[in-house]
């Protein structure tokens, strides 16, 4: 079995090819070849949850399962831990071989950022535009990363309550080549960025006022229904104009800024709706809101056994 630190996971799962897996598993989901059963989160201590996450897919499209265990607790970082921890467990489905064990937060990270990233090649009118970020942790370097791989990202602002994690952000951003600037002026970075990411702890609002029209937004810090980004009201805005897509049917019942807003969740497409009828062009913007699931680690598991394989 292989024993894949977070910089070894990371270098297996290449952007590019990870959004194409990710395709592939939800065209496989389509077909009936995918399982992914709900999730189990348990509350293990007063601030950490255990999330359990299994899948595996059909033959036909590969010998593959995983199982992601994983702990995330928001008090971990002023310990100096990251607020997620744990491993990604990668099996040959018809033996039950263990093949890899990858790093659950480098995974986690990644995918997510694929993931958002797939989204708005389909859904965002200028995927490649200028960048706001809300946040400076994993989430935040990571989006930045996969949409500067595979957009061509030239322009980040970033908005963060931390200086230190947000000026190191910022320096990683011009060692990829981007010009990088703090949004001091949250309304200014509104008006230009065609692209806005909110990537925080969700312990409260940090996005009240809608960008420019026609911007693509993601939501990615929020995945329980307790939990929230976006104002209320921004929220129902989309709403209101059918611009709204979940990740997966799961977060009909995760995703705490919609259910917060009062959203009619069960009409609302999901990023796998809109790959197999697209959307009609949106010109006032397309609201993305991702809560994570185990499908989106499976085809991280996917990834990697493509790349063993060639």
């Amino acid at each position: 079995m292989k024993l894949l630190d977070a910089e070894a996971t990371a270098q297996a799962l290449p952007w590019g090819r990870l959004a194409d897996a990710i395709e592939r598993i939800l065209q496989a989901q389509a077909g009936g070849l995918v399982q992914v059963p709900e999730r189990s989160v348990l509350d293990i201590a007063p601030q950490t949850r255990w999330f359990l996450m299994p899948g595996w897919v059909d033959a036909s499209v590969a010998d593959l399962a995983m199982a992601k265990l994983i702990t995330y607790n928001p008090g971990n970082p002023a310990q100096g831990l990251a607020a997620i921890l744990g491993d990604v467990l990668v099996l040959r489905a018809s033996t039950g071989e263990r093949l890899a064990l990858m790093d659950g937060p480098a995974v986690t990270g990644r995918r997510t950022a694929a993931v958002t990233a797939l989204a708005a090649r389909h859904l965002a009118q200028q995927p490649g535009g200028p960048m706001l970020i809300i946040g400076a942790g994993a989430q935040a370097r990571a989006h930045l990363e996969a949409f500067a791989a595979l957009f061509g990202t030239q322009e980040l602002w970033l908005r963060s309550r931390s200086r230190g994690p947000a000026e190191a952000l910022l320096q990683h951003a011009r060692s990829l080549g981007l010009r990088a600037t703090l949004a001091d002026d949250l309304d200014a970075a509104l008006a230009r960025c065609s692209v806005v990411l909110t990537a925080t702890s969700a312990q409260q609002i940090c996005l009240n006022r809608p960008p420019a029209s026609g911007a693509f937004v993601a939501a990615v810090g929020a995945f329980s229904p307790t939990m929230a980004e976006l104002a209320p009201d921004l929220v129902r805005g989309y709403g209101r104009r059918g611009a709204v897509v979940l990740d997966t049917a799961s977060a009909r019942h995760e995703a705490g800024d919609l259910l917060q807003a009062g959203l009619a969740m069960e009409a609302l497409p999901t990023l796998g709706d809109v790959l197999r009828e697209p959307m009609a062009s949106r010109a006032e913007g397309v609201l993305f809101k991702s809560c994570g699931s185990a499908l989106w680690d499976l085809a991280a598991a996917l990834c990697l056994q493509q790349g063993v394989t060639g």
